[in-house]
């Protein structure tokens, strides 16, 4: 990010350009190789926040408290703007305002809310309620009015599709897109079809949710970057991957009872530490301790 732009502005700026492919950041040692990897932006996923950090399902049971401090380790580590999964606001609109202040304040690029009710459920499952089109507009108006930085992105998830079918979930986008949200993240869209169709008809940045065992396909970015999707999620990839190889090399050490034959596919010390910049930090203790 430039240091003259603030997150936001350096996210609309990057949208501007091209569809963006944004990497889930499930801790912020992720974050750093989703920015060495040379990606725009990064995702902090509420589902993988509540899995991989707090080890409980995405029904809504992590606080605000706990999604600032990630994402606080996140904005401190990596110099991407980072997207914000805020889930329902922790309350109506006045709790929204409160969960503006503090998200701002971490450095966050954009803050996205949902319109389920609590006990939310994650987007791809069945069983989701919503709160009424008229109360999500409620949250995002508040969301709006209390951001310090007009170029914060308010993101408005709907999860009308797999509740109220596809014209509800058109619907609602519009509602939100006039209440002042500045983009659209449509849960659960069912094929290709209606993600191209979904863009074809709401004219405002939308995001695409590229989670794997859900209910939508898994598009290719140029596909979607062709419908003019503005940014394509890849939310829990990261943490997937790694309790697949976590789960691989304890069968590992189990059997073997050493990890040798686990050294060719891990990262190393070296690769950990360039990772870390830990050089940069010996330097500076040097200099502190010899007065340069």
């Amino acid at each position: 990010m430039s240091d003259a732009l603030t997150p936001g502005e350096a996210l609309r700026a990057l949208a501007a350009e091209s569809t963006l492919q944004i990497p889930g950041a499930p801790h912020a040692l992720a974050g750093r190789m989703i920015e060495q990897q040379g990606y725009p932006a990064a995702y902090l996923s509420g589902a993988a926040l509540s899995a991989g950090v707090l080890g409980m399902p995405d029904v809504g049971l992590f606080t605000l408290t706990e999604l600032v401090q990630q994402a606080t380790y996140l904005t401190q580590s990596v110099n991407l703007p980072l997207l914000v999964d805020a889930d329902t606001g922790f309350g109506d609109a006045i709790n929204v305002e409160r969960t503006v202040i503090e998200l701002e304040a971490a450095g966050v690029a954009a803050i996205q809310l949902e319109d389920q009710q609590l006990p939310k459920r994650c987007g791809h499952l069945s069983g989701k309620t919503l709160v009424t089109a008229e109360d999500m507009c409620h949250k995002i108006r508040a969301a709006v009015a209390t951001r310090c930085d007009e170029s914060l992105v308010i993101i408005a998830r709907t999860d009308a599709r797999g509740v109220d079918g596809w014209d509800a979930a058109v619907d609602r986008a519009r509602q939100y897109i006039d209440a002042g949200a500045d983009w659209i993240f449509p849960e659960a869209l069912a094929d290709a079809d209606e993600f191209r169709r979904f863009a074809e008809t709401i004219n405002a940045p939308l995001v695409a949710n590229m989670t794997e065992f859900g209910k939508s396909p898994l598009l290719a970015y140029d596909e979607l970057a062709q419908f003019g999707y503005a940014a394509v999620l890849y939310p829990v990839t990261l943490l997937r991957i790694t309790m697949k190889a976590i789960e691989m090399a304890l069968a590992v050490i189990g059997v073997d009872g050493t990890q040798s034959e686990l050294l060719d596919v891990m990262q190393t010390r070296q690769e950990l530490y360039d990772l870390l910049g830990y050089d940069d930090y010996e330097d500076r203790d040097r200099s502190y301790f010899s007065g340069e």
